[in-house]
């Protein structure tokens, strides 16, 4: 049954993702493209709907790996060893260049390939299984979430991408093949980020976000629902459009190599890099290469200014150093138009027109202050010194490490130990195979001879370990009382402050808030920071202390999470005072607290309350809590950011 795709130019608006997809196209050789977007944003939709543009390439027919049928540059081993006998072109077919999805829980090995270990070890020839990059050279490699992908499978990705080689190596024995493709990566921000040095491997990068305008969202929902209806029609209705814009692309891909990058627009992409302060030289070199394209698809004969200021917006924002605490970037049209008119210097030109719209910026809402009643913190900006004498944690239940915790990871991670194979053997671990075959051989009668036999149940393969996340969930006091006395600015900077270092350890953060009466997820866990970002930049402080409300949210939350995420471990972070003055269900406020902690006790997360009361001894409410629910109690007085991630992590 053949799948109907939708097609490219039907998708409404988003045409900054749909250019930087066609550049993509017309010159391979830009560095691949990540859409960062919102859910629902059409991100998946362009790139599969690219498939039905890309044009026909030959292959030599019968290769596994897509080879040209006359570069060498473009051949495995042995069709380069072929041609060269020859020096004629190797048969070949005619194929569409493919888009090829990288399947969700894919392993290492079904991404590079794999050696059979088995069939080296007893015949002594490389038996290679092509994986995923083989059957994409050449193609396109899509990757959806890419940010929730595993660090090695994104190295290899973008290595193998880099490169144009795959390499595969088990245990001293070698394989490469040529893996040339672009890289395609879509991502929702607020699931997690990817580390900054792997997004600057990206060539280009766009934000996408939903469509605000009315009519335009009703175009939408009508040519969608007209698609449900009748896919074949709907799709026949838009051939034309898509053949038309396939055309250009093609001819596009003809015109770029002969397209003149003049002294000025190198000065120009040179300047701008330079203003922006872009490290390394990437970014130059990117540029150039999206100007050319550019001038190609509108049929200029050289790169005008206009190409280099278009190819700035999906070449740069991504590349643009930042602070922690900055809420955009600082990427701007009007530095790359001043950074033009600098490069220029004397000779004038022709208006630029820009490609993109400027968005207007709204002025924030007048009020009256005077009927505000409560009061929102900024985040700290401050730069933390992060030793400080050790605190002793009172209560049975001992301090989380703060390290991210080992789980088995077939195919990935370390190599811990060796172990008996189930079903066929896959990553042989070939020294432990060779001391059990040699333990064996007197047993087997073969001491006498030079040759070691490897028998089926000689083979050990390899048992892998890797990091798995936490889940860290702020349970915070934003009453009366931590309005006073700011911390919850403090908190937000930790929070922070952790994200930064979320990638690295899978982890994600949380932040829920009670005051008032009641408690909400301000921040649903997350490794994003831009998320972060937005959601804390305004919480409100202030009035009663529904504890109890809190400690049951916080509770819910994690049960929640643990179903997303079994291998995560959780740790919940309350921060408060211990005192209680709203109640959960018409009780005494304490009391309702403390059933809650007894039921947080029973749940397999740590618990750590950080006691904000200036004055422990006075009371003990946040003592007598963190004992009921087993949690590590440490008293801290006034908080501040640094402190706090340093206990957290």
């Amino acid at each position: 049954m053949t799948r109907m795709v939708y097609p490219f130019t039907a998708i409404v608006d988003q045409e900054g993702m749909k250019k930087a997809l066609i550049l993509t196209v017309i010159d391979p050789n830009i560095g691949g493209i990540l859409i960062r977007g919102q859910r629902g944003t059409a991100k998946s939709t362009a790139v599969r709907a690219l498939a039905q543009l890309l044009p026909s390439i030959e292959v030599v027919r019968g290769c596994p790996f897509n080879c040209h049928p006359s570069d060498p540059r473009l051949m495995c081993d042995e069709c380069r060893a072929r041609f060269r006998e020859t020096g004629e072109p190797l048969p070949s077919v005619t194929q569409k260049m493919r888009v090829v999805e990288l399947p969700i829980g894919a392993t290492e090995d079904r991404v590079i390939g794999t050696l059979d270990m088995e069939a080296a070890l007893r015949t002594g020839r490389r038996a290679f299984e092509p994986g995923i990059l083989a059957e994409v050279h050449r193609g396109f490699l899509y990757v959806d979430e890419i940010n929730l992908l595993p660090d090695h499978l994104v190295d290899i990705l973008l290595d193998a991408a880099a490169m144009g080689v795959n390499y595969v190596e088990r245990e001293g024995i070698s394989f490469s093949h040529p893996s040339r493709f672009v890289l395609v990566g879509t991502m929702n921000p607020e699931e997690g980020e990817l580390r900054p040095q792997l997004m600057d491997r990206f060539g280009l990068c766009v934000e996408v976000r939903g469509i605000e305008d009315v009519t335009t969202r009703q175009e939408v929902v009508t040519r969608r629902l007209a698609y449900d209806r009748d896919p074949e029609a709907f799709v026949a209705q838009w051939r034309p459009r898509d053949e038309k814009l396939g055309q250009a692309i093609s001819k596009a891909q003809r015109a770029v190599a002969s397209i003149a990058l003049t002294p000025e627009a190198l000065a120009a992409i040179s300047q701008i890099c330079s203003d922006l302060k872009i490290d390394g030289h990437r970014g130059d070199i990117t540029m150039a290469k999206a100007a050319a394209a550019l001038a190609a698809y509108y049929g200029h004969q050289r790169v005008r200014d206009e190409d280099v200021r278009e190819a700035a917006i999906l070449v740069l924002p991504h590349r643009i150093r930042r602070s922690l605490m900055d809420d955009e970037a600082s990427f701007s049209i009007e530095a790359v138009d001043q950074s033009i008119e600098k490069a220029r210097k004397t000779a004038p030109v022709a208006e630029i027109a820009p490609p993109f719209e400027k968005k207007k910026t709204s002025k924030p809402p007048e009020g009256n202050a005077e009927h505000l009643t409560v009061r929102v913190h900024g985040i700290s900006e401050a730069t933390y010194d992060l030793t400080f004498p050790e605190v002793t944690a009172r209560g049975p239940r001992q301090a989380p490490s703060g390290r991210s915790v080992k789980a088995p990871a077939p195919f990935e991670g370390a190599y811990v130990r060796s172990v008996l194979p189930r079903g066929k053997p896959r990553d042989v671990a070939l020294d432990a195979t060779m001391r059990t075959a040699a333990l064996s051989r007197a047993r087997r009668g073969q001491a006498g001879g030079r040759r070691m036999v490897i028998r089926p149940d000689d083979i050990r393969v390899k048992w892998r370990e890797k990091k798995a996340g936490r889940c860290i969930l702020f349970v915070v006091d934003a009453s009366g009382s931590m309005g006073v006395q700011a911390q919850m600015r403090e908190t937000k900077a930790a929070i922070i402050s952790l994200l930064n270092r979320a990638y690295k350890n899978r982890d994600r953060v949380g932040l829920i808030v009670f005051q008032g009466v009641k408690a909400r997820l301000v921040l649903p866990p997350t490794g994003s920071i831009d998320l972060a970002r937005r959601h804390l930049k305004t919480i409100p402080t202030g009035g009663k202390t529904p504890l109890a409300a809190g400690l049951a949210l916080g509770l819910a939350t994690l049960k929640t999470e643990r179903l997303k995420h079994p291998d995560e471990e959780a740790l919940m972070v309350v921060v408060s005072d211990g005192r209680a003055n709203v109640p959960l269900n018409g009780g005494d406020p304490l009391d309702d607290a403390v059933k809650v902690a007894r039921e947080i006790r029973k749940s397999p997360a740590d618990v750590m309350f950080l006691d904000t009361e200036i004055d422990p001894c006075a009371f003990g409410y946040g003592w007598e809590l963190a004992r009921i629910m087993k949690a590590t109690y440490i008293p801290l007085g006034q908080l501040d950011a640094g402190r706090l991630v340093s206990l957290v992590a």
